[in-house]
């Protein structure tokens, strides 16, 4: 088991073979899957990954950085923020496509972009992760960017893109309570407000 657990690449491997069996499983008590549950599936999965890394930012790697001293602050910077942004942005891209498509297989995806009564509520977090999305490809990534160093640019620009990247993140952040909501709530049968 060590084997497995050591190796990020064999962990996630070892993961999808389980849920390959219990897709196996499922389908043995005669379970059809749809192109809604994969997207759905996809949508949930790249959305934990897409919150999990904005609050990981919001939570833990923004409040901790005054915490550590200079001399350590390039590992942050040229090394796990990076990464850490590679996951965040495909995240987004990933929960924002596979959630349109699932609006789209389950005949909602015009009436929750329009707000229609029958989608309101879905709709209302379908724009606000509309929003999030915009925030982490066109301003958030571009300010990161220039304050992590990865292009070039002028050393006061970079304590700038720092901040409006950080205010754009907790907007994110703060957009990501009701959205949530919206979320879970649309799938409990409250689509309409």
């Amino acid at each position: 088991m060590g084997k497995i657990l050591e190796s990020l690449q064999n962990t996630v491997i070892v993961g999808v073979i389980v849920m390959a069996i219990l897709m196996f499983l499922a389908m043995q008590g005669g379970s059809p899957y749809d192109l809604s549950f994969y997207a759905r599936y996809i949508h949930v999965l790249s959305g934990v990954m897409w919150i999990g890394l904005l609050w990981y930012f919001n939570f833990v790697q923004i409040p901790t950085m005054p915490e550590i001293p200079d001399e350590m602050k390039p590992a942050i910077g040229k090394h796990i923020a990076p990464r850490a942004l590679w996951w965040f942005r495909w995240g987004a891209m990933f929960t924002l496509l596979s959630g349109l498509a699932l609006a789209m297989f389950n005949g909602y995806l015009v009436e929750a972009l329009t707000l229609d009564a029958s989608a309101r509520l879905i709709g209302i977090g379908m724009w606000f992760a509309i929003i999030m999305w915009f925030n982490v490809w066109f301003i958030i990534w571009p300010n990161q960017k220039i304050a992590l160093g990865i292009v070039e640019a002028d050393a006061d620009a970079k304590p700038a893109a720092a901040r409006k990247a950080m205010l754009f993140s907790r907007t994110n952040t703060l957009l990501s309570i009701p959205m949530l909501y919206a979320m879970v709530s649309a799938q409990n049968g409250a689509m309409g407000l």
